[in-house]
């Protein structure tokens, strides 16, 4: 397969050269479009959870680029055979996180499929000044993570009968939470870089922003959350496929320390659905993000700090 162009058109501020969160074309000096698309197959299986789930994960790119959301299509593959009243179920969780955005679905398109997807085209306006990247990140930065890791350590167990609803339901609850109230937050600080943390695990979308940026970032293991029951479930190796294979395209851009466990390795690889934010700022501006965000009832935690690009993008101690 052909790689993908460079940016070549000048209106096109944000596109594939940085593996960003979403794409941003200037329409003119003080206005951009910000336009992303995700859907994917059930991770739970109450269908308002998951089209809650979907469309909060569809609009985090938005969030992650320092915007607020618009308009969203639908992108919906359902079976034949699905009942109405899950076809509705779906939209409807869908349609209330769009409204809790304060965004409006616009339309949206459908097709039979074996297997039910669902997901959001969403856009957003925004002056070009404001938007976040992922390439902005300064050596002495300081990076606050938004929601635990783990979900799809969680997810995995729960389709194989390992843990029960309620050991599940705090997994769902975050990802049914909007990256809304950590963006709102951050927006009243110095952000430098910032990306969600989603199918490429932990260590892929911080590689990412490493790369992009051109630094390093370094992590302390012990300070990153995780939700609970991830650790155990990692000792016993129940872990999804996706994040075996994060860990072996990854792994070369990663210097654990020794006393990295692999469990740890396992959840710091591990896809998630609808992750947190990590968001890049001075080490100046690091109280009042964290007192921000604990005002807004999001659960943040200082993860690491950025550091001249060293010999790997990223390091955990």
């Amino acid at each position: 397969m052909k790689s993908l162009p460079a940016n070549h058109d000048p209106g096109l501020l944000v596109g594939f050269s940085t593996n960003d969160d979403a794409c941003v074309y200037k329409l003119r000096e003080d206005l951009a479009l910000i336009q992303t698309v995700d859907f994917f197959t059930p991770i739970v299986d109450d269908p308002y959870q998951f089209g809650q789930i979907a469309a909060a994960n569809s609009l985090s790119d938005i969030y992650a680029m320092g915007a607020t959301p618009n308009i969203a299509l639908n992108i919906l593959c359902i079976p034949s055979c699905m009942p109405p009243e899950d076809i509705s179920a779906i939209l409807t969780g869908g349609a209330e996180k769009v409204q809790e955005a304060g965004a409006v679905i616009g339309g949206g398109h459908s097709v039979i499929d074996p297997e039910p997807k669902y997901g959001l085209c969403v856009s957003a306006c925004v002056d070009p000044r404001q938007i976040w990247s992922n390439a902005g990140a300064n050596p002495g930065d300081v990076l606050v993570l938004t929601k635990p890791l783990g979900n799809g350590i969680l997810a995995t167990a729960a389709k194989k009968d390992h843990i029960s609803f309620d050991e599940f339901a705090p997994s769902i609850q975050s990802m049914a939470t909007l990256n809304k109230y950590a963006r709102d937050a951050a927006i009243k600080t110095r952000v430098h870089a910032c990306t969600d943390i989603t199918g490429f695990g932990f260590i892929g979308h911080t590689s990412e922003m490493a790369d992009a940026s051109g630094c390093t970032l370094a992590f302390a293991a012990k300070d990153i959350p995780l939700l609970d029951g991830a650790y155990k479930l990692a000792e016993k190796d129940i872990i999804p496929g996706g994040a075996k294979r994060n860990a072996e395209y990854l792994s070369p851009k990663v210097n654990f320390a020794a006393n990295i466990d692999s469990p740890l390795r396992s959840i710091l690889f591990d896809p998630q659905t609808s992750g947190g934010l990590l968001i890049s700022v001075p080490e100046a501006d690091a109280h009042m993000l964290l007192s921000n965000l604990a005002a807004a009832g999001v659960q943040a935690a200082v993860v690491g700090n950025v550091r001249p690009q060293g010999k790997f993008p990223i390091e955990v101690y």
